[in-house]
């Protein structure tokens, strides 16, 4: 009896660590980060300003960017704005708050499905790798549907696995659920990936009847529809044929055909986001991929690659490539990234791919210095000249540091857990940095003019919807005229005909255009204030 309650209280404490470390984690790179920078445009204020333009119009079905139409996502993550920042006020962290609760929930989703499956060790590193991989911390309290997606892809892709083994109904129905409000939250590829993954499945299975029985599940349809169904005929009821045009033709059918607003790529695109995007861990993503037919011996090995590779293949295609995308298929590779944890027998390995990107955060500054006399961009010169900076004794301290201890020889698990907080410390560091450049100086300039009263502006040459959210103005996009205040690119000046310097700062410009030739040229200097 002594040693059964002796196991047991180890185990619970063992839980706690577990818990613990996890809940400090979910907590430093999600929520106490919140509110580190402002809105990065062009996505995050894109979505925050069509939030913030649904409560001024009271119209909870269609959306609306700087008074335009807005057929780029459905409804979902709007209305969870749209209440979060009813209760908390238009602040950068209550746009991103959905998010972050998404997130946390899609770890929880990771977590107790490992735990369930393969035991609770490795549903802890299935979730810490996930929370600490560099491309969730991104994503993971951005203000955009990305995170609320892929919480319902997780919730469809696992329930499916779960459906396919033990061919309860109850899985089927959670799975419908799950595509449902991905369906609701940013449109048919949350049908596409999971009916993809049971497609190509199938097509090894060879069971035909059950795979048609299943997608024509009379109850999983209903409750598809029930979920997504009512915005929909409610949006096409309101919008009519440009709805139609504008969501499903446009934003789906000629994201995958063309290339949406520069987004676009080689076949080979997603090859180094996937390599950079899983840092701090991709030598486990190697060392899965070396041992890819082991693991597509076991059911959910085979499960996962088929979801990862459709994925993967299937953006690869697509005429619009952005990075996020291929996150739609990392949810099934955490768990097995921990079962590589596991196997894993190299402290040094496992650190090598964080050793070389700390060490070239290190260099980036020398080699930015050293390039800027060669540089023919002047926007990438303003951006070098602005950031450098902030490359200070704190930043060679932070990094040198972190480059010191990783190296330090501590065990296989104490190094994982260091190089987590390795990550989620480095990330949210260098995205502070970078806002510098355009996001603190567009909410500078949002500041100013609400200080001076000024209600009309025309951006030009500069799209910035982050600039709306924080000083409700709804700008102009057009050429500037003179008596116009102006927003631009500081590189843009030189091509107005004359104009009266109000606030420049990092790599924007607020002036009042003249008309007016200047006697002498201007000269931007970074330090320029109002």
């Amino acid at each position: 009896m002594k040693v059964g309650f002796k196991l047991e209280e180890k185990g619970l404490n063992s839980l706690k660590k577990e818990l613990s470390i996890l809940i400090l984690i979910f907590g430093l790179n999600l929520f106490l980060t919140l509110n580190l920078t402002p809105l990065f445009d062009l996505d995050e204020g894109a979505f925050s300003e069509a939030t913030r333009e649904m409560l001024l119009r009271g119209d909870f079905i269609t959306t609306y960017l700087e008074g335009h139409l807005r057929f780029d996502k459905p409804i979902l993550i709007y209305w969870l704005q749209a209440l979060l920042v009813s209760i908390f006020g238009p602040e950068s962290w209550a746009f991103r708050l959905p998010s972050a609760i998404a997130t946390t929930l899609w770890g929880l989703t990771i977590y107790l499905f490992t735990t369930a499956q393969w035991g609770r060790k490795r549903g802890f590193w299935a979730t810490f790798i996930f929370i600490t991989s560099l491309q969730i911390g991104l994503i993971g309290k951005a203000a955009i549907a990305d995170a609320l997606l892929n919480l319902w892809l997780a919730v469809a892709g696992f329930s499916l696995f779960l459906y396919l083994e033990t061919r309860r109904e109850r899985w089927l129905l959670f799975t419908f659920t799950g595509i449902g409000a991905g369906f609701l939250t940013k449109g048919p590829v949350a049908i596409l990936i999971p009916l993809a993954t049971f497609f190509l499945w199938t097509l090894k299975s060879r069971e035909w009847s059950f795979f048609w029985r299943s997608i024509f599940n009379w109850k999983g349809i209903l409750l598809f529809s029930i979920i997504a169904l009512p915005w929909y005929i409610a949006e096409y009821l309101a919008q009519r044929w440009n709805f139609i045009v504008g969501f499903f033709l446009k934003h789906n059918l000629q994201r995958f055909e063309t290339s949406f607003e520069s987004h676009a790529g080689s076949i080979f695109y997603y090859i180094p986001v996937v390599l950079v995007g899983l840092l701090p861990w991709t030598t486990l993503l190697l060392r899965y991929l070396w041992n890819l037919k082991t693991h597509l011996t076991t059911r959910f090995g085979l499960f996962a690659t088929l979801w990862f590779s459709f994925v993967f293949f299937f953006f690869s295609l697509s005429g619009t490539k952005l990075p996020h995308y291929l996150i739609y298929g990392y949810t099934p590779l955490f768990p097995l990234l921990a079962l590589e944890l596991e196997r894993c027998k190299s402290e040094f390995l496992l650190s090598l791919p964080m050793l070389l990107f700390l060490t070239l955060l290190f260099f980036l500054p020398f080699v930015a210095r050293a390039l800027l006399p060669t540089l023919q961009d002047q926007w990438v010169k303003v951006a070098i000249l602005t950031l450098l900076p902030y490359f200070n004794s704190l930043y060679f301290g932070v990094i040198g540091g972190l480059i010191g201890v990783t190296l330090l020889p501590i065990g296989l698990h104490r190094k994982g857990i260091l190089l987590g907080v390795a990550s989620v410390v480095v990330l949210n560091y260098i995205l502070w940095i970078y806002a510098h450049f355009i996001q603190f100086p567009i909410r500078d300039v949002a500041h100013y003019l609400k200080r001076h009263q000024i209600t009309q502006l025309v951006s030009w040459r500069l799209n910035t919807p982050s600039l709306s959210v924080y000083s409700g103005i709804i700008y102009q996009r057009r050429d500037p005229q003179p008596g116009d205040i102006l927003l631009t690119k500081v590189t843009e000046l030189k091509n107005l005909p004359g104009f009266k310097p109000l606030l420049l700062k990092g790599g924007v410009a607020l002036v009042e255009v003249t008309g007016k030739k200047r006697e002498t040229p201007f000269h931007y200097r970074k330090d320029r204030r109002e």
